[in-house]
């Protein structure tokens, strides 16, 4: 982007506000709330996204910011009485990102900017403690190496380790000053000899290599693979936030913590959070050493454990919302380093939103924004058979609920590389950091021996809805050997372990899995009202209930059978939008289809239709009565044809034997020869749909009676059945006409010989651009369109699904060319503007055209709502994904545009 002269690109703390997410980042515009509120936050000014989007664009920061950040500086240094860097009393800063949305972890952080040779024993002179200074020039050391210069953040890590082996201590808090001082000397000559250069001395000149870092994370791999995975749009940047550090690290009465306001992982009220004495912020977030509860600060520094409650509750009802709060006690004294909109589970949203409706706080339609269909769908994943025999191993923090089974593996490589082989993995580390996210993405489960419910791993796992289990401390993990111990077994990589994220217990072996209760809910087997109603499950019904009221789309199922129709209809389908009929004539019926394509007389093909007839009547028959008063899209036969006729290969094969034993078989001679004839290089866009119909006489008009005589034989059982008669692959008026035509003589036929007025709706799929681009004289013929966006997308992007998602997918999704699979959510541009534009058409020929969608879009979250945009007048979906749509149904009427909140 161009630079404008008269933009402002730095912001004190005093200036902004919670609504400047998109200029400010989450979180500089919520130190800049928290600041307005009159909260301990310390002082400090923030670099806007805008700077970030310039240097992205440009490779050199705007020629203005360098002046800005100088005067924002000087301000800070007149209101600290001290100057960066300052030898005999320094100001130290903290240099951190701070995306629109969260990305816990993804991006760079550096602490104790403005250290050098000179400042740190003035900073020890100041503080009268000189390990506390030695251990903060280390620390600085150890992350600017990493995070600025690029050094292999390993190399830091074992001379850490080893400078704890050589004492015999097990954690860096029993590191003396002197100990610490040979680290740093030691620290120092490793960036010498990785990079080639000194450890920067000028505190300027730390903080501008330090914001330029921040502003290339943006850009780095783990950033990005976490956007991919969480649909964050790659053109926001990050804005840095510049803050005075205060220090959690200068002994006993010091510390740091992280405190929710609510637990992230249930929903329930109460004090939840880490707290760690004499250590700084990402002591507690990496995981490094186990924290203690932040009930038990209340203990250990009763005042800052008051006035962090009476915060808390403030900015719960401020945020109205749950809140994650990042704090530090310097001797004493409370400070307030972050607040956000805390990322939690499924079940804590759901809950969550209905306590704060109970409170007052939100309405109903807030309640609703509040959760999404994709964390609904986290909620019907099954749970672990409390009855089943187990053998338990240990038990950690329940971070993230779930259940989850795999193998084990030790580090994100192999989580990957076996995921991809099709094997269900648990990823298993001492404590997870940034670089193990890929490997996160691959895993069932994510189970640490280290950390808390405000570690990286929990963090993480929680926004992804993945199955974590932290803090296992009696686990003894050893990634090198690629194995872990508990109580003198041993598991190793590859052997089975189940993790129960709801409880925190770890197993080994496959524990077998129950329906969840919210699936048990949609099947009718528990009621939210009941006096032993699950909470989440009265949590869901509340919200549901809410969604159905508002919501204007209907919701279908995709059912071809009365199993499915009637689990369909339990979900809360409001009829069948998609009634495959190729899928009726699969197993034993599949030879009566192959006879009918390759019948050679009229003889011959009447007598396979006879066959199949009363077959297709019984099917509807069933189907009709399973969803009696509600809608049926029955669609006319529409197979790829090679899924009905013997192989090719493997037919030509038998005749060759057969002919080389002089066996010969006239009957698989004369298939040969029909298959040779009907062969397609292209089955997908061959001989299928109303193709087929018109070119094997009799096909659709056999269907067309079974579904008319299926719907009389209801109306003389008293039932109701509304069955629609679906088209398929139309691409022209002239082809659904000719159709038209036929079906509608066989329902008068029907009608007369049955004496049962029949009002069968006929109408088409719309799944070829060119029926979508001339869905204004279609609908001439229709009385419904029903988008096939599978096969619509197919045919707009020019792909076949099944060999491109194996292909080159993937390096689409990673080099941003896809930000998700246009098979998952549709293709607004594309494939959508068809879909608006064909919508439109049709209407404007026929106002009462009814509108739906039947591919596996209708059961997206995005799509619905994109749906809903355009008028269509219902989404059908595989039965299980109705709950989903419902919700986002309801989601995109009570507020058609998407909240921020993440």
């Amino acid at each position: 982007m161009s630079e404008n002269k008269d933009q402002k690109f730095v912001y004190d703390f005093t200036e902004g506000n919670k609504d400047l997410k998109d200029l400010l980042g989450g979180k500089g515009a919520n130190l800049a709330e928290m600041t307005n509120l009159g909260l301990p936050v310390p002082p400090g000014f923030t670099i806007t996204t805008e700077a970030c989007k310039v240097y992205l664009d440009s490779g050199e920061e705007p020629a203005a910011l360098r002046d800005e950040v100088s005067a924002h500086l000087d301000a800070l240094e007149q209101r600290m009485g001290k100057k960066l860097g300052q030898a005999d009393d320094p100001l130290l800063v903290s240099v951190r990102s701070g995306a629109k949305f969260s990305m816990p972890g993804m991006m760079d952080t550096v602490l104790n900017i403005g250290l050098s040779d000179a400042s740190v024993e003035g900073l020890a002179k100041q503080a009268g403690d000189e390990r506390f200074a030695w251990d903060s020039y280390r620390r600085l050391i150890q992350m600017f190496g990493k995070t600025v210069l690029g050094v292999d953040g390993e190399l830091f890590e074992d001379a850490l380790e080893a400078a704890k082996e050589a004492k015999k201590v097990t954690v860096d808090t029993d590191l003396d000053a002197a100990d610490l001082k040979k680290l740093v000397k030691q620290f120092k000559k490793t960036v010498k000899a990785e990079t080639g250069r000194d450890f920067p001395q000028d505190p300027r000149e730390q903080m501008d290599l330090a914001v330029r870092a921040v502003f290339d994370s943006w850009n780095g791999d783990r950033a990005k693979l976490y956007r991919r995975q969480e649909r964050i749009p790659g053109d926001l940047g990050t804005a840095v936030n510049i803050c005075s550090m205060v220090f959690g690290n200068l002994g006993p009465d010091s510390g740091t913590g992280v405190a929710f306001t609510r637990d992230p992982a249930s929903g329930h009220q109460g004090v939840y959070g880490d707290y760690l004495q004499n250590a700084q912020g990402e002591d507690v977030v990496a995981g490094i050493r186990n924290t203690v509860a932040l009930a038990e600060l209340e203990q250990i520094d009763k005042t800052s454990y008051d006035q962090l409650m009476q915060i808390m509750e403030t900015l719960e009802t401020h945020y109205k919302d749950l809140c994650d709060i990042e704090f530090t006690i310097e001797r004493g004294q409370l400070w307030m380093l972050q607040t956000r909109v805390g990322k939690r589970t499924a079940g804590a949203a759901f809950r969550i939103a209905t306590q704060l409706v109970d409170q007052g706080l939100i309405d109903e339609a807030e309640a609703l924004q509040r959760v999404t269909g994709a964390q609904l769908a986290q909620l019907m994943f099954p749970r672990f058979d409390e009855n089943a025999k187990v053998e338990k191993i240990g038990r950690g923090i329940a971070a993230s609920p779930g259940a989850a089974v795999g193998k084990a593996v030790f580090d994100s490589y192999t989580a990957v590389k076996w995921s991809r082989s099709g094997e269900k993995v648990i990823l298993i580390r001492r404590e997870t950091n940034p670089d193990d996210l890929d490997g996160m993405i691959a895993a069932e489960g994510i189970l640490t021996s280290r950390g808390g419910k405000t570690s990286h791993a929990a963090v993480v796992a929680r926004g992804m809805g993945k199955t974590c289990v932290c803090g296992a401390e009696e686990l003894e993990v050893d990634t090198k050997r690629r194995r872990m111990t508990v109580n003198g077994t041993v598991i190793e990589e590859g052997d089975v372990v189940s993790i129960d994220g709801s409880t925190g217990k770890v197993y080994l072996g496959e524990v077998p899995v129950v329906p969840s209760p919210v699936v048990e809910y949609f099947e009718g087997r528990m009621h939210a009202g009941a006096d032993d109603a699950d909470e989440l499950v009265a949590a869901v019904h509340r919200i549901m209930a809410y969604a159905d009221r508002v919501r204007r789309l209907r919701v279908r199922a995709n059912a071809d059978n009365a199993e499915d129709a009637l689990r369909a209809r339990r979900f809360g389908a409001q009829g069948i939008g998609l009634c495959r009929t190729e899928h009726m004539f699969l197993g034993e019926r599949r030879e009566m289809v192959e006879k009918l394509i390759l019948a050679d007389t009229d003889e011959e093909r009447e007598e396979a239709l006879k066959v199949l007839l009363p077959l297709q009547k019984k099917d509807f028959v069933e189907l009709f009565e399973a969803m009696d008063g509600l809608p049926v899209t029955v669609r006319l036969l529409d197979p790829p044809l090679h899924e009905f006729l013997p192989d090719i290969t493997e037919l030509s094969v038998r005749v060759a034997l057969a002919e080389a034993r002089k066996d010969h078989n006239e009957n698989d001679l004369r298939l040969l020869q029909a298959v040779h004839r009907l062969h397609e290089q292209n089955p997908m866009l061959g001989l299928r749909g109303v193709r087929l119909g018109l070119v094997i006489p009799g096909l659709f008009t056999m269907q067309v009676r079974a579904i008319a005589e299926a719907a009389a034989e209801r109306r003389n059982a008293k039932g109701d059945p509304r069955a629609e008669i679906m088209i398929p692959l139309v691409g022209t008026v002239q082809e659904l006409e000719i159709v038209r035509e036929e079906a509608e003589q066989v329902i008068a036929e029907v009608e007369a010989k049955t004496g049962v007025e029949l009002k069968l709706a006929l109408g088409t799929m719309i799944e070829l651009p060119r029926a979508a681009l001339t869905a204004g004289q279609i609908a001439e013929a229709a009385e419904f369109f029903s988008f096939g966006t599978n096969d619509l997308t197919q045919t707009v992007w020019g792909f076949s699904r099944d060999d491109v998602e194996a292909s080159f997918f993937t390096a689409y999704l990673e080099k941003g060319i896809f930000g998700v699979s246009p098979f998952e959510t549709i293709d607004k541009d594309g494939v959508g503007s068809l879909v608006r534009s064909a919508a439109e058409a049709g209407r404007a020929t026929r106002p009462d055209l009814k509108l739906g969608v039947c591919g596996e879009h209708g059961g997206d979250p995005e799509s619905v709502h994109f749906f809903h945009e355009v008028g269509l007048d219902y989404v059908s979906c595989s039965p299980f994904r109705i709950p989903v749509a419902r919700l986002e149904a309801g989601r995109a009427a009570a507020q058609p545009s998407r909240s921020d909140s993440r």
